[in-house]
């Protein structure tokens, strides 16, 4: 059928031609079977070039068996869904309403793929800006001032004022507390302001108002100046002029020194640290107006229990505080970050120690505090040890509740004011005596 197809294609003219010049060349040689192949084939590539040897086409993805069946077991594994079959009782005016409700769907559906680029889409697609509800400013603000963090500066400023050694002024107490909550409200909006583009980048922190674009940077620089200028004159004015000029301080360190230092230097941690320490000074000098070894044990304590309760912080968020661009202690040196922690938990007895050594409680103080600093210690010392997610967040909520007790175990044993005053006047009167005892 072949030969017969190729002649049909090439002609019965040329058929005689070719047998004619056969011959001739037949006669001239000795015609062997290999030769008449030879010949065949010499015929076929010249007379035909359909039926020529061609190079075979590169497949374009040589794929193995194995790869094969995965998709034929892939393909088994398949499960068409299959249509729920209406009841029989329905009538056919309900079924052909829902019918048409389909068809609706499928054809808004299908316009919406159909037109992916259209306005509708871009118009989804732009940047929208938020509108700000008159209902929602407060909560956004409250988020702007970290009101926890706020709350826990007036609460150390507040035992400030309570340690001090003089009469309790209700008055001079709530200016203190106010003045100092001003400044920490202005000072953490002015933080948030300066760390947008960074606080975007860590899970902790992407939620916050000014990332979101809840608010205005404009309304948050006013939000943070109607916030420290009255703080710092109620302080100044309403207190006295030394608590004003440590709210005043405290601001500038917060934002100029502790929040670029973040992303420079470990020395953050130590620079924020002295930033927690001076609240519950201002609480004492605002009660005092002077600032004596008390104040400075107060601070030393807030001082070294922020240590820990940072360290143990930052430690389960290492991963955003990389992304985010933070030098911190927990990311670039988990060593000194494990010792630094345990090192100032240590420090917590020794501070329990002084504070009767400068008659500011009674011993029993350290008798009383030393079962929770014991035992913040021992946490302290499981981090340094263990360096995990479990130890670090035990002792980070440890941190919560042990100096909130701290501290009040600290006021119960505070030496009253009539003692310290007794004690006074009879150190006064013995030196009279010796006075009137030398004059002779």
């Amino acid at each position: 059928g072949l030969f017969v197809w190729h002649l049909r294609n090439t002609g019965a003219r040329q058929i005689p031609c070719r047998f004619v010049h056969f011959y001739h060349v037949a006669g001239n040689r000795l015609i062997t079977f290999q030769y008449f192949n030879f010949l065949k084939r010499m015929y076929v590539t010249q007379c035909n070039k359909d039926l020529s040897q061609r190079a075979k086409p590169k497949s374009d993805s040589v794929v193995s068996p194995f790869h094969e069946l995965q998709q034929l077991d892939q393909e088994k594994k398949v499960v068409h869904k299959i249509s729920s079959v209406s009841p029989i009782h329905q009538s056919w005016s309900e079924m052909s309403s829902r019918n048409e409700l389909r068809e609706m769907k499928s054809a808004a559906e299908t316009e919406d793929s159909v037109i992916p680029g259209g306005a509708e889409s871009k118009e989804d697609r732009q940047w929208k800006e938020m509108k700000l509800q008159l209902d929602d400013l407060p909560g956004i603000l409250a988020r702007l001032s970290k009101i926890r963090l706020t709350a826990l500066v007036v609460s150390t400023a507040s035992a400030g004022f309570a340690m001090a050694p003089v009469p309790f002024e209700l008055t001079c107490f709530m200016l203190a507390s106010l003045g100092t909550g001003l400044a920490s409200c202005a000072a953490n909006s002015i933080n948030q302001f300066f760390e947008v583009p960074f606080d975007s980048n860590m899970n902790r922190t992407k939620n916050r108002p000014l990332v979101r674009g809840q608010i205005s940077p404009l309304l948050a620089v006013c939000f943070a100046a109607s916030c420290g200028i009255p703080g710092i004159a109620l302080l100044t004015l309403g207190v006295n002029p030394l608590t004003g000029a440590l709210g005043a301080f405290n601001i500038f360190l917060y934002t100029c020194c502790y929040t670029p230092l973040k992303r420079m230097s470990i020395a953050n941690t130590w620079v924020g640290a002295v930033v927690g320490a001076i609240p519950p000074v201002m609480g004492w000098t605002a009660a005092t107006g002077s600032l004596d070894a008390g104040a400075l044990l107060l601070g030393g304590i807030l001082y070294s229990w922020q240590f820990p309760h940072f360290n143990a912080l930052s430690w389960g968020l290492r991963e955003d505080y990389s992304r985010g661009g933070y030098c911190m202690m927990s990311v670039t040196h988990p060593g000194l970050c494990r010792r630094v922690a345990l090192r100032h938990c240590l420090a917590l007895i020794g501070l329990s120690v002084v504070a009767p050594v400068l008659n500011i409680t009674t011993w029993t103080f350290p008798v009383i505090s030393l079962p929770i600093n014991l035992y913040i210690s021992y946490l302290g010392f499981r981090f340094y040890r263990d360096a995990d997610r479990s130890s670090s967040r035990k002792l980070f909520f440890c941190s919560l509740w042990h100096l909130p007790m701290l501290l009040l175990v600290m006021f119960t044993c505070k030496k009253s004011v009539l003692e310290k005053e007794d004690k006074g006047k009879l150190h006064g009167g013995s030196n009279e005596m010796a006075v009137e005892i030398r004059l002779p």
